[in-house]
């Protein structure tokens, strides 16, 4: 007989799933064999309408982004009209039947049962929660303005999600153009060129040196279509897991793009916007200024500020140096934040001053982001035209040859 079970580990976390088993008391005890502590365990009957439910069981899946806006957003809204953290959750977990979010809800709920902090549950998922967010929570719940903080996570989150839109808007054109014209590309030469190609060298009529250069390298793409395909595809796979999911791999990204003026004036000011708006929000939430700066240096996603942040925190501000001068002698940041960040740090609202900066830069990277576009549409139509054109300028000439032999 198949069971569905919810179930909690050592470490607390919520296990989902499904296992066979003779009864209901045979899957406790597989469940408790397992270091399992069982949640809820029922019979699962297999009708065709609950098919596409129990595939998504299968699959492992992630909290959406919209889904951790609308959590943080309505927790944040109860818990400032004074409903407690248990009634919040309830209420949060009847619009969630099942997926992700609502085994996120019931882990937390299942914590704070056993007496632990609210942030731990956050701690257990990497891979939806980044160390910002768990560790703005934590100070929230430290300093007690849990709710504050909470609304402050789904501002960040709703402004990355309309910067992330902005940006894979802007590109969404080039890359349907790059697509397009490899695919183009390896048409012609693997399928139309050869053909040609086969008809040209069968008259025995001289060719140009560079039209038989472009005639046998899509003859010799042709015969090993079979390895040039899987490579293809495999380049792109590859380019992401190593230049965005690799660290190295990023680093070496960066420095590559820090080499063209328009990309590193966007990639710099993401840096700075970055750096702002995680900076404010970890102060606002009352987390010590070095431990902020510690965090949001992880959070920033750019070797070279990175490096300044630690710098920052580890050699000057350790040692007694303002924040100001912190700021001033590290010449990666404009000089404009680092005299506001001065001057918010002698009236006492860097938080505020920082909120503005982030506000101020994700205004900037729109701008930076039409730029670039407008420089990469040109630049990708003059590569395609010079590109089809000698293709083309290679097989127009024998063709002219051979018309006026006859």
């Amino acid at each position: 007989m198949l069971f569905h079970f919810v179930a909690q580990d050592a470490q607390g976390r919520i296990k989902e799933g499904n296992i066979s088993q003779p009864n209901l008391q045979a899957a406790l005890e597989f469940l408790v064999g397992q270091k399992l502590k069982p949640i809820s365990v029922k019979p699962l009957i297999l009708m065709k309408r609950k098919r596409k439910g129990l595939l998504s069981l299968l699959l492992k899946e992630e909290i959406s982004l919209k889904d951790k806006v609308f959590l943080t957003k309505y927790l944040s809204l109860m818990l400032r009209v004074g409903t407690d953290l248990f009634s919040a959750i309830d209420i949060l977990m009847e619009d969630f039947e099942s997926g992700p979010a609502r085994r996120f809800l019931l882990e937390i709920r299942n914590n704070l049962e056993q007496g632990k902090p609210f942030y731990i549950a956050f701690s257990h998922h990497p891979e939806s929660f980044s160390s910002v967010t768990v560790n703005l929570i934590k100070a929230g719940e430290t300093a007690g303005n849990l709710e504050s903080t909470l609304e402050q996570i789904s501002i960040n989150l709703e402004r990355d999600r309309e910067l992330t839109s902005k940006v894979k808007s802007s590109l969404v054109y080039p890359v349907i153009l790059v697509i397009a014209s490899v695919a183009m590309v390896v048409f012609l030469v693997t399928f139309a060129i050869p053909k040609l190609g086969e008809m040209f060298l069968s008259t025995g009529q001289k060719i140009p040196t560079y039209t038989r250069l472009v005639l046998t390298t899509g003859m010799f793409l042709n015969h090993n279509l079979a390895f040039i395909l899987p490579l293809i595809i495999a380049l792109p796979l590859f380019f992401y897991f190593y230049f965005i999911k690799n660290r190295k791999g990023r680093k070496k990204l960066s420095s590559l793009l820090e080499k063209i003026p328009v990309v590193r004036d966007l990639v710099k000011k993401m840096a700075l916007q970055r750096f702002a708006s995680v900076l404010s929000s970890l102060i606002k939430a009352g987390m010590p200024i070095m431990q902020a700066i510690e965090v949001t240096a992880s959070a920033v996603g750019n070797p070279q500020f990175e490096a300044a942040l630690l710098r920052i925190s580890r050699q000057y501000l350790a040692k007694g140096v303002t924040l100001g001068d912190a700021f001033k002698r590290e010449k990666v940041f404009p000089a404009v934040v680092s005299n506001l960040i001065a001057i918010g740090e002698k009236a006492g609202h860097i938080d505020e001053i920082l909120d503005t900066l982030s506000s101020f830069y994700v205004s900037e990277i729109d701008t930076s982001l039409k730029t670039l576009v407008s420089f990469i549409e040109p630049a990708l139509l003059v590569v395609l035209g010079v590109i089809v054109g000698g293709i083309a300028l290679s097989l127009i000439v024998p063709v002219y040859q051979l018309v006026t032999q006859f």
